[in-house]
């Protein structure tokens, strides 16, 4: 009878599912949709331990795996950029794709797996996006200048805990994409705000305050993202719940610069 029941037991927590994955062999291919069926997926694996079932079952039958990005698989570097079911990693709250798992899902579902969609994101393979207009965002204003030297007490500059609390907020942000995604205009406001708020705040943030955000917001402008729509949804798929109040800081330090041109 317990033999029975572990078997049971086991069974009610797997899922068969219906995968819909878009498959792209490179940025200047035609991409297209397949299907695939993967059966007992276990409700607690992650969504990418799922893909990885799905792909040694697609090499297992000597077709290409799916490509797709990841890393740390601990939500912390924010590479595993999929946009699942019509959402930035998927339909859980506060999680990047590598911590959404499975119990999320129910036995039969259709599961739609798309890259993001943005021309600052242009598709190099399957899932996976070139996202390097990040780093070029933050090459053209995200740094702050220091003196060389011994590394000044802690205390030496004293920083308001609001301002602390703030500033290590908008820091939070991890560059995944995923508020570009969610944009229907693929803006890349959010994190180009969370980025610049986290050096506005601060005292040390100062000596680039006057070019930081013209600097940053033309950088973005320049490498095809959209503009604002203003509809919130960048801040509600964000994994790590970046505020909107980072744009409006962002739009005043932008017209505190264009002022001193």
């Amino acid at each position: 009878m317990v033999q029975q029941f572990k078997k049971k037991s086991n069974m009610e927590n797997s899922i068969n599912l219906t995968l819909k994955v878009w498959r792209q062999n490179g940025p200047k291919e035609k991409g297209r949709f397949e299907t695939y069926q993967v059966s007992n997926i276990s409700t607690d694996s992650s969504f990418l331990e799922m893909l990885d079932v799905l792909n040694e079952q697609l090499i297992n039958e000597g077709k290409e795996p799916v490509a797709f990005d990841h890393d740390c698989r601990e939500g912390i570097c924010g590479m595993c950029s999929l946009y699942i079911n019509g959402h930035p990693h998927g339909p859980d709250d506060r999680v990047t794709t590598c911590q959404l798992h499975m119990r999320n899902f129910n036995d039969g579902d259709t599961i739609t797996i798309e890259p993001w969609r943005s021309a600052g994101f242009p598709v190099i393979k399957d899932l996976i996006v070139d996202r390097q207009a990040f780093d070029k965002i933050i090459a053209a204003g995200g740094y702050v200048s220091v003196n060389t030297g011994g590394v000044p007490d802690a205390n030496a500059m004293p920083i308001s805990k609001a301002d602390a609390d703030e500033a290590m907020d908008a820091a939070s942000c991890i560059g995944c994409g995923a508020c570009v995604a969610a944009c229907k205009n693929g803006s890349a406001m959010l994190f180009v705000s969370a980025k610049v708020s986290q050096l506005a705040l601060l005292p040390q943030g100062k000596v680039e305050a006057a070019r930081r955000a013209k600097n940053m917001v033309s950088k973005m402008d320049e490498l095809g993202f959209g503009n604002c729509t203003n509809t919130g949804a960048c801040e509600v798929e964000c994994p790590k719940g970046i505020s909107l109040a980072n744009i409006a800081r962002l739009n005043r330090e932008f017209i505190k610069a264009k002022a001193q041109d």
